[in-house]
């Protein structure tokens, strides 16, 4: 699906699995979440977040892998992969559709 946007911008329907970190075009690739409508630019930010917020969970499993004990980082850590994910849901919601909105908002993150 492609929408015209007032300043003329392609948007297409997407389907996010955040948990697998997956922005889907074909629904029936695999199971998501939510659905939204972005340009290729959004598109690109939303991919760049996923991307970081993978490099965070691989740094954060070599982390505590390595300090099984802790360290003060840890809450660092925590706090910057909670702002991401919060940064994340705030573009699905910016572009989510009525449903995705509504499913966002149940889950009170933002």
């Amino acid at each position: 699906m492609v929408d015209m946007e007032a300043g003329g911008e392609d948007r297409k329907r997407y389907y996010v699995s955040v948990q697998a970190g997956q922005i889907l075009e074909d629904p029936q690739a695999a199971a998501y979440e939510l659905e939204i409508n972005m340009n290729e630019q959004e598109h690109i930010k939303l991919r760049e977040m996923f991307d970081e917020l993978s490099s965070m969970d691989e740094a954060e499993m070599y982390h505590f892998s390595s300090h099984p004990f802790g360290s003060a980082s840890d809450s660092e850590m925590s706090a910057g992969y909670d702002e991401l994910i919060q940064q994340i849901y705030k573009q699905l919601y910016e572009h989510g559709t009525d449903t995705t909105k509504r499913h966002i908002e149940s889950m009170q993150l933002l």
